[in-house]
Order: structure tokens, then C-alpha cells, then sequence
């Protein structure tokens, strides 16, 4: 067993939980509670604009009916914004964080002149591509100070061009340099909210996250949360990040991809499917049985080097 292991299951509050949540929800489970440790629940509902109403209540009633029992209360970042402002301005103190003026519109027309001027001098540029979670990297035009006239709109964290890297349990070494693959990221956006990625890495500290259990959707994140680990003085947690359920077209389900919401009253059969998808020997007749007896045998054969870093099964799932 591992010693004071705390795991999270963390959703948005943007729609109903789909299998593809059930997924993430399952592994990070059977991973905490299989090593005596504590598995803790968090709302992610900080982007404010995406939250559909009664989202959260609804993801609550479902893990319930589905049989997942939490430690502690829940926590809401939506009543965290003291903490990551706090966060913010300690990086601000340190000279960490920068204002920055840009909009989308004017980083994308920065890169779309630099990727000319590259074509034109026939060389490769490794500075304006695609950012390797999409988007543009940041050319880091208000780096050293605001234009001019301008105010900022948003704050970023600079990036150094070392090599961030973690041996993922699932995936095995991950590496990025983010001054390459990602450019200075926003912390606090020009709507006036905070940033996923500021408030992920503050809230997981402060819960004292040892473990985090989470979709390969994530991984491309991982080394801007260590640096912000690093930046704020937090301690790193282990990372594993599981295959990710995709439908026919081969997208990520979710709301977006209009991924169907859990049926409650399948519980047991979407559990077993979640199980197999992680490459756990489930017996089929597992399927017809309880919750109660889906999750009994889960704890007793749950075998974390099974699960495959791609998925194996496709989706959907039913016969």
C-alpha cells in the first residue's frame, strides 16, 4: 500500500457524465481505494460561461447511484477564486507572471507573419506551430513588457526551455519543452477568469493530492501544472493518465461530441464495460449482477498494470 495516497475525481459541471467519465471516474477509484487510500471529489465549475444549471447536482446523483462513495465534502472552485487570486499574485511577486495584451486575433495573426517570413527564407521554424493541445504557442509578444497604450488583458506565466519531464504510469515517459510546444500560458484570462490550469494545480495541493488518476485527453497538460508546481513550491504527484473513450468518427466523447449521458438504471452493465475498457478480465456475467457485486470483485481483481495506454475497445459499447 502506499502511504497517505489521496486520489481525485474532478468533472466540469457542463453536462451529464457520459462512459468516457465513468472511465476516469472507475480507474482513479479502484486505484485509490485498492491501495487504502482516500478517493475525493471535486467540482471543477471555475469556467463559469460552461456550466450548464443543475449539472452538478446531476453528477453527484449519478456517481451515487453508480456506487461511488467519496471522502470529505465536495469541493466547488467556483468558492476557491481567494485562493488561485492569491496564487496569482504570489507568481506576479516572484516576476513569474506578466500582463499580457494580446488577443487571439493578434497572436494568430503574429504567427500567420512568422510562418510567411519562415516560408520566404525557406527555413523551419519551430516557434509558431500548432501548440501540442491545439491553439497557437505564444510568441511571446509581451514578454518584456506591454505595448504601448495597451493594458493587459490577461496574465501569463513564463516558461523556461528546459525539459519538463515525468514517467507516467500508464503512458511511460512524457517530455515536453514548453517554450517550444506551448509558449508562456494564461493564468487569468482576459474575461476575468481564472484559468484551468492555475486552478487545477492550486486546488490539487491544497487537497493534498498525492496520486492523480485522469484521460490521456490531459497528459499535454501535465508538464504546464509541474512547472506551476515548481513556480508555486508545491510538492508533484504521481500521474497516470488511461486511454481515452472516443466514438465512431474517432473524437473524445463528450458534450461537444454529444456523447449520451449514464443510464442510471444500467449502472452494473456500464460499469463492467468501464472495467473491460481498462483492460480488467471481467467475467460477462458480471454484467447482470449488482452494483454492489460489480464493485466487490472490482477491489478484489483490480489489476492496475492491465490497463492499456490506448484503447482497445471501441465504443459503443452494447452488443
Amino acid at each position: 500500500m502506499k502511504p497517505n495516497y489521496r486520489g481525485r475525481f474532478a468533472p466540469s459541471p457542463t453536462g451529464p457524465l457520459h462512459f468516457g467519465s465513468l472511465v476516469a471516474a472507475v480507474g482513479s477509484y479502484l486505484d485509490a481505494r485498492t491501495q487504502g487510500g482516500e478517493w475525493l471529489l471535486r467540482m471543477e465549475d471555475v469556467d463559469t460561461p460552461r456550466n450548464v444549471p443543475g449539472a452538478a447536482e446531476h453528477i453527484l446523483a449519478t456517481l451515487e447511484a453508480f456506487g461511488f462513495e467519496w471522502d470529505g465534502p465536495v469541493l466547488w472552485q467556483s468558492q476557491r477564486l481567494a485562493a488561485y487570486a492569491e496564487a496569482l499574485a504570489q507568481l506576479q511577486a516572484a516576476g513569474l507572471a506578466y500582463g499580457c495584451a494580446c488577443s487571439r486575433k493578434e497572436i494568430a495573426d503574429s504567427a500567420s507573419q512568422e510562418m510567411i517570413q519562415a516560408a520566404s527564407q525557406a527555413t523551419t521554424r519551430a516557434t509558431i506551430q500548432p501548440a501540442i493541445d491545439g491553439g497557437l504557442i505564444y510568441p511571446g509578444t509581451c514578454r518584456d513588457g506591454l505595448p504601448a497604450g495597451r493594458s493587459a488583458r490577461a496574465w501569463r506565466l513564463r516558461v523556461s526551455d528546459e525539459e519538463i519531464a515525468f514517467t507516467d504510469r500508464v503512458q511511460g515517459r512524457v517530455a515536453q519543452r514548453l517554450a517550444r510546444d506551448v509558449g508562456d500560458f494564461v493564468l487569468h484570462r482576459a474575461d476575468g477568469l481564472f484559468a484551468y490550469q492555475l486552478a487545477v494545480t492550486v486546488d490539487d495541493d491544497f487537497q493534498g493530492i498525492s496520486d492523480i488518476v485522469r484521460g490521456a485527453d490531459l497528459l499535454a497538460s501535465t508538464p504546464r501544472q509541474i512547472w506551476l508546481q515548481r513556480c508555486l513550491g508545491f510538492a508533484e504527484p504521481r500521474y497516470a493518465h488511461l486511454p481515452v473513450a472516443t466514438n465512431a468518427a474517432g473524437e473524445k466523447l463528450s458534450k461537444q461530441t454529444l456523447a449520451p449521458a449514464l443510464d442510471v438504471t444500467k449502472a452494473a452493465y456500464s460499469l463492467v464495460r468501464a472495467l473491460q475498457f481498462l483492460g480488467q478480465p471481467v467475467p460477462e456475467a458480471l454484467a447482470r449482477a449488482s452494483v454492489k457485486e460489480v464493485w466487490a470483485w472490482a477491489r478484489e481483481h483490480w489489476r492496475f498494470p492491465l490497463i492499456p495506454p490506448v484503447a482497445t475497445i471501441a465504443w459503443p459499447l452494447l452488443p
